[in-house]
C-alpha cells in the first residue's frame, strides 16, 4: 500500500473555503477509488499549511483513480472551485510506503 501525502500552502484568510474543498473530497475520493485517510487544517502555529492523505494499493491504482477523478463531474467542479477562489497557493505530492512494525 502507498499513501499520497499532499501538502498545501493555503491562504490563511480563506480557511473556510479550503474546509469546504476538503469536505467535498470526502464524498468524491472514495467514489473514484481512493482511500481517504483525511484532510487536516492548521489549528495552532503555522496558519498556512494543510494536508491531505489518500491511500492506494499501488501506483497503478493511483493512476486509475486519477483518470476517474478527471472524469467525475463533482471532482471537476471542486477543482474549478479551488481555481476560482485561489485559496490554494501551492500544492506538493509525495508518495509514501508504510514501515511495518
Amino acid at each position: 500500500m502507498i499513501t499520497c501525502f499532499i501538502r498545501y500552502e493555503i491562504d490563511p484568510f480563506q480557511r473556510a473555503a479550503f474546509r469546504e474543498y476538503a469536505e467535498n473530497w470526502g464524498r468524491i475520493i472514495p467514489r473514484c477509488g481512493g482511500n481517504l485517510l483525511g484532510y487536516f487544517l492548521p489549528h495552532e502555529g503555522t496558519n498556512y499549511v494543510a494536508w491531505g492523505l489518500i491511500g492506494f494499493d499501488s501506483l497503478a491504482s493511483y493512476e486509475t483513480y486519477r483518470a476517474r477523478l478527471k472524469a467525475d463531474p463533482e471532482g471537476c467542479a471542486n477543482f474549478e472551485f479551488a481555481q476560482q477562489r485561489r485559496f490554494i497557493l501551492r500544492e506538493e505530492r509525495t508518495f509514501l510506503e508504510s514501515v511495518e512494525k
